[in-house]
Order: structure tokens, then C-alpha cells, then sequence
């Protein structure tokens, strides 16, 4: 145990004083509290309005002068009424100095023709955008239903309120936020990912320096693995604590309250959620080290590190990606074996459970597929790089590495 504290002791500090670590977690801080402030920083430059501005030519005024009326629905638009005809020339100087966008109206006997004019066709898909088409549909119906001299009951009648519910008929709907479950899908990414791979660059490394040679004549293989599992972990969890309470800093004073309350709301955040997140944390972060140290104990030279780890880092953004994919349809088969399945329940089964949707069975036999899994890769991640450690060759495919640790046994 002695021996283990201090592998891990080691590594942490063989880490924490690389320059490499220590800008790029200043450069993460820095993007961090920058994301925040990009209100703040547009407001600066004088982009107080993000409002997109239309032009609105209405020269046969078919809307009889209440387009810019439209201003006070804060719909995202700034309307200018032009009731003269413009030629297309003075349409595209307009779009070119000072306008976002052009409405173009004239009337063919009982067809209306709406031309949406814009300096490129690219960013727009060709496309008239819908809340603008039926804007102006339910503009110009008003205006002509008030001319038949109807009764605000009749009105009312022919264009009901309708009252918006969103049922769902699953026992286990799916509740919390969905932004609040991104980040955290997110950032248990980054910290499973990033911070195992350097498991595999640091046993390399070490390996290259013949450091190893005298790690090996003071302990075992056994120690060394877990020490150094252990030890960038324990970096890893701290730098993602540091990155969420630069986070959490950055929101409360950068951010507009109401913005802030209705983003990040964090009621579904339960501390049986943040344990098990934890939890998974640990054992997914434990499995892919793992993994990499197992491609790091085949190689002797830092250059084939990537290389070696394609395999695996490949197998992460699979477990990724079907955990965020399957996440869209919450009470899926396909989101239930994401859950289960150990290179993705790290990343899928604490949003289920912020979600609301994974049963205590569901939560036992997923930690336990992921613990047995675990265990096993490092049992074979140990005989591996026992039978590799010396190693200072050429790399070693996994076939051959496993080759070896058969015949040390």
C-alpha cells in the first residue's frame, strides 16, 4: 500500500509541474469564463440589438401601415416600412449597408406574392422563414376581418386559444433539464477520455526515460498500474472540479439572472445523482486508463502513442455517441443498453437517472456489468504490461503482447 501511495504521489506530481498541463488548463479557464461573457462582450462592441433587420416593402400597402407594429412583439425582428418601389439595385445596397433582410409585397388579383430577398441564399437554405410567413398571414387576415365588421366574439370563435399540454403515456417520463444533462454528458467525456489517455503517454514516456527500470526494482507491475491509474485520476477530477466551479462562478456573475434560472436549472440535481455521477465517474475513468494502459505497455516510443490508442479512443467516442444519441428518445431499448453496456453507462446512466427513466435494477446491474468489466481489463492491462514493461522495441501488436503475458505467467 505504501508502494501505491507513493506511484501515485509520483504521477501526480510528474503531471502538475508540466508546462503542457498547466497552460492547457489555463487556456480551458480562460474559454470557460469567456463563454460566459459573450454577451457581455457583444453588448461592449455595440451589438446591444441582435435583432435581425427587415425591410418591408409594401408599396400597394396591403398591410395599411401596420407592419411596423410588429416591433412590439419582440419576435427577433426589426421592421422598416418602405410603402415606395424600390429597384432591385437600391434593394441590394440596402441589404449591403444596413439591412439583414428584405420583404418584397405585391398583390396578383387574389394572390399575395411574398419575395424574402437576402445577399446570399447560403446561410438561409433558400428558404422563407416560417414564423415570418405566418406573421404576415395572420397580419393581413386581422386586418381584413376587421373590415367585415365581426364581433370580438366572433372573432374569437374562429381563431381559438389553445391551451398546450405535453403528455407522455411512459410510467418513467423523462424529466429534468436537457442543457444541465448535455454539459454533464460533456464533461464526463472530457474527463473519462482526456484525462485516461495520458495513462498510456506517461507509461511511454517513462518507459523512453528508463525511469520504469527503477520503478520496477522498487515495486510491481500491479502497483505501478493502479498508481498511475490512480494518480491522473485524481488530476483529472480535480481539473473538472476547477473547471465547474470556474464555470459555476462565471454563470452567477456574467450571466443575466432569469437567463441563468431558466438554463440552469438545477432542481433535477439530487445528491443520489451527483454520488452515483461520481461513482461512474471513477469506474468509467478506471476502465478506459485501463484500456490505455494496455496500448501504452505495447509501445516504447511517445510518436506511436496515438497510434496505438486509436482502437480505444475510437471505442470511447462509439460509448459517446450512443449514450448522446440514444439520450434524444429517453425510454428507448437502445437508450436502456447504453446504460448497460460499460463503454457507454459511464457517459448514459446518470442522465437517465437525472431523467428519471432507470430503475434501481436497471442502476445495479449496470454497475455491476461495469465493475466486473473493469476488474477484468485490469487483470489483463496488468499481465500485459508485466510481461511488456521492458519492452523498448518496436511496438508490439496486441496479439504478440498478449503472446507474452501468457507465456510470464
Amino acid at each position: 500500500m505504501k508502494n501505491l501511495f507513493l506511484v501515485t504521489e509520483f504521477t501526480i506530481k510528474e503531471i502538475v509541474k508540466k508546462k503542457s498541463f498547466i497552460i492547457s488548463t489555463i487556456i480551458l479557464l480562460i474559454m470557460i469564463v469567456v463563454a460566459f461573457n459573450i454577451p457581455n462582450i457583444i453588448k461592449a462592441f455595440g451589438g446591444d440589438n441582435l435583432s435581425e433587420k427587415v425591410l418591408v416593402i409594401d408599396e400597394e400597402n396591403l398591410f395599411e401601415g401596420n407592419i411596423e407594429s410588429l416591433n412590439q412583439m419582440d419576435m427577433g425582428y426589426e421592421f422598416e416600412l418602405a410603402k415606395e418601389s424600390l429597384s432591385d439595385e437600391q434593394i441590394k445596397e440596402k441589404l449591403a449597408d444596413e439591412k439583414d433582410s428584405c420583404i418584397r409585397f405585391t398583390k396578383n388579383g387574389d394572390t399575395i406574392k411574398m419575395e424574402y430577398i437576402v445577399e446570399s441564399e447560403a446561410m438561409n437554405f433558400d428558404t422563407v422563414p416560417q414564423n415570418l410567413v405566418s406573421t404576415f398571414t395572420s397580419l393581413y387576415s386581422n386586418i381584413q376581418i376587421s373590415k367585415l365588421n365581426i364581433t370580438p366574439e366572433q372573432i374569437a370563435a374562429i381563431q381559438p386559444q389553445f391551451e398546450l399540454e405535453f403528455v407522455e403515456t411512459e410510467e418513467n417520463a423523462a424529466q429534468g433539464n436537457v442543457f444541465i444533462m448535455m454539459i454533464i454528458s460533456l464533461i464526463l467525456f472530457y474527463a473519462v477520455f482526456f484525462c485516461a489517455q495520458q495513462v498510456s503517454a506517461s507509461i511511454t514516456t517513462e518507459k523512453t526515460s528508463k525511469i520504469i527500470e527503477t520503478l520496477v526494482t522498487s515495486t510491481d507491475s500491479k502497483t505501478i498500474v493502479l498508481g498511475k491509474t490512480l494518480g491522473i485520476g485524481i488530476v483529472g477530477l480535480v481539473q473538472v472540479i476547477l473547471m465547474i466551479v470556474v464555470a459555476l462562478i462565471s454563470a452567477k456573475f456574467c450571466m443575466d439572472p432569469e437567463i441563468l434560472s431558466e438554463i440552469f436549472d438545477l432542481s433535477s440535481i439530487t445528491p443520489k445523482l451527483l454520488v452515483l455521477t461520481l461513482v461512474y465517474f471513477c469506474f468509467g475513468y478506471a476502465l478506459y486508463s485501463l484500456f490505455f494502459a494496455l496500448t501504452g505497455a505495447t509501445v516504447s516510443k511517445p510518436e506511436d502513442v496515438q497510434y496505438a490508442n486509436g482502437p480505444v479512443s475510437i471505442i470511447a467516442i462509439i460509448g459517446f455517441y450512443l449514450a448522446y444519441f440514444s439520450m434524444m428518445n429517453p425510454n428507448s431499448g437502445l437508450n436502456k443498453i447504453s446504460g448497460i453496456v460499460p463503454i457507454s453507462s459511464p457517459f448514459s446512466m446518470p442522465l437517465r437517472v437525472m431523467m428519471g427513466t432507470a430503475t434501481t435494477g436497471e442502476i445495479a446491474i449496470s454497475l455491476a456489468v461495469l465493475m466486473a468489466t473493469t476488474i477484468v481489463i485490469a487483470i489483463v492491462a496488468i499481465k500485459v504490461y508485466s510481461a511488456t514493461i521492458l519492452n523498448t522495441g518496436a511496438r508490439l501488436s496486441l496479439k504478440d503482447a498478449f503472446k507474452m503475458a501468457k507465456d510470464d505467467k
